[in-house]
């Protein structure tokens, strides 16, 4: 087994309203997509973001497009305005999970 980042195996998109980012993700190979539900869970979302999300992370799995959306409250410092993160707009939230590792015994 070894450890890779998740933008190998996945892309993703994410989005923001207020305190809340979300980011979708999307197995690159839909045949990981099961072992990408096991290791990418909101136990290991929340720990990769540490005290940047301060609420909780709700994971939705979309299996007909081999994604998951997980949504972060408390996420973006108050929102853009309230902010003094340099960027708290949750845009760049998905770019942060894909330098995520995670234990890889697939191909």
């Amino acid at each position: 087994m070894k450890k890779v980042y998740l933008n190998e195996l996945v892309h993703g998109r994410s989005g923001d309203k207020g305190n809340i980012s979300n980011v979708c993700i999307f197995a690159r190979n839909p045949e990981d997509y099961q072992l990408l539900k096991e290791k990418v869970t909101v136990e290991k979302v929340k720990e990769h973001f540490g005290d940047m999300v301060k609420g909780d992370v709700i994971r939705y799995e979309v299996d007909s497009l081999k994604g998951m959306n997980f949504v972060m409250y408390e996420a973006l410092g108050g929102g853009a305005t309230l902010s003094l993160r340099l960027d708290s707009l949750g845009k760049s939230m998905a770019s942060a999970l894909m330098r995520m590792k995670i234990e890889w015994e697939g191909k």
